[in-house]
């Protein structure tokens, strides 16, 4: 039986080892531009984790500016700063209500510029929504949106990058009051009351139950030691 050997030069093997590394690295970018592209590790906040007796109220606007002179003045009279994530389109609208929640030292956010749902928009979409109400908010305040709550609650992994790229916070909500299916003041103060511990978020939309819920609620959480407060203050510990 014969035996046959070969000599492989060093510069061989190593071109073999580069190639194989070659091979294997296109591998791998062949299959992870959607990963690195689409899915991000940014996550939506519903509530902050807190030792602090302290809630943050939001308000959704697209709609009922006839309660919102009202639910400012209970805001005004109970010395109570929160956060109203205002749609673009409506700010346009109606740019007065919009200065008028400003002056009264509210924080304000963007809810998308249309009140599309972000869930099934591309990303190049979900940016759109975004910096259009930014644009038409600051052209207003002359102040930049840093949180975005996006209408319905509905969002997918390309809103969130969206909103990642943008260095916004993407923020939901651990009590939702359903004002807009109008339960009644009750069923608001209700909901709110027993469902109060420390970093929750509050949804709710001018409406007048909500109006009429308010005094009541904020009057009850203070009594147990809560501190209402907007999403920032809330995340800030303030």
């Amino acid at each position: 039986m014969r035996f046959y050997t070969f000599k492989v030069s060093r510069r061989f093997i190593g071109f073999i080892a580069i190639f194989i590394l070659i091979c294997t690295w296109a591998m791998i970018k062949s299959f992870s531009p959607l990963h690195v592209e689409t899915i991000s590790k940014y996550s939506p906040i519903y509530e902050v984790k807190s030792d602090k007796k302290a809630i943050a109220f939001t308000c959704n606007v697209a709609w009922g500016n006839e309660f919102i002179p009202s639910l400012l003045k209970v805001f005004e009279d109970k010395n109570v700063k929160i956060t109203f994530f205002v749609e673009g389109r409506w700010a346009e609208k109606n740019p007065e209500l919009l200065r008028l929640i400003d002056a009264k030292g509210h924080e304000i956010g963007n809810h998308g510029y249309s009140h599309a749902h972000h869930s099934k928009l591309s990303f190049e979409q979900n940016i759109n929504e975004i910096t259009n109400a930014e644009k038409a908010i600051k052209k207003i305040t002359d102040k930049k949106t840093i949180l975005f709550a996006p209408p319905y609650g509905e969002f997918s992994e390309l809103t969130l990058k969206a909103a990642e790229s943008l260095n916004y916070k993407l923020i939901m909500w651990s009590i939702d009051t359903i004002d807009w299916k109008k339960p009644g003041v009750d069923y608001i103060v209700k909901k709110i009351l027993n469902n109060a511990d420390n970093g929750k978020i509050v949804l709710m939309h001018p409406t007048e139950d909500t109006v009429k819920a308010m005094p009541v609620i904020i009057d009850s959480l203070r009594n147990q030691g809560y501190r209402i407060t907007s999403v920032t203050g809330l995340l800030s510990g303030e």
